[in-house]
């Protein structure tokens, strides 16, 4: 009795857990819709365009064939890339809510000039809204990184 007990407290737990990894990519943003995408073999960091990738701290920014207005794609060493949209997720979607890649930030050209951190997501101290960067999926495999939303 005390095993079935204990049984259906696991399975009761694990089916409340909510899967976030669709939410992490989705979010339910309302002012981003979600098109699907995949960059293939595109990015090559053997050739001159993407061989800022080879080195920390260096990004690209991928035009708007890719994600809604453009991504950027930070390589902050290691293993370690992130791709985000480069629109504003605070802002519905218009000419000044494209982001604007400096350094490690990305501004919007709204009045309100919400900014984002590139290696995060996350917005910066001042920047109203609910949503972070909407980050895409990447992998290396060789000399290629791959960027593809589902």
């Amino acid at each position: 009795m005390k095993n079935v007990l204990i049984l259906l407290i696991c399975c009761c737990l694990i089916w409340s857990c909510k899967n976030n990894d669709d939410d992490n990519n989705n979010n339910n943003n309302q002012y981003l819709p979600n098109y699907s995408f995949n960059t293939g073999d595109l990015i090559n960091t053997t050739l001159i365009p993407y061989t800022d990738l080879l080195f920390p701290n260096n990004y690209v920014i991928l035009n708007s064939n890719y994600g809604i207005n453009g991504v950027v794609v930070y390589y902050a060493g290691g293993n370690n890339y992130n791709a985000f949209e480069l629109s504003d997720p605070n802002h519905a979607l218009r000419t000044c809510s494209t982001l604007t890649v400096e350094g490690v930030l990305a501004t919007c050209d709204c009045d309100d000039s919400k900014t984002y951190d590139i290696l995060t997501g996350q917005p910066q101290e001042g920047t109203t809204g609910s949503y972070g960067l909407k980050r895409y999926f990447v992998e290396k495999t060789g000399d290629i990184i791959r960027v593809w939303n589902n």
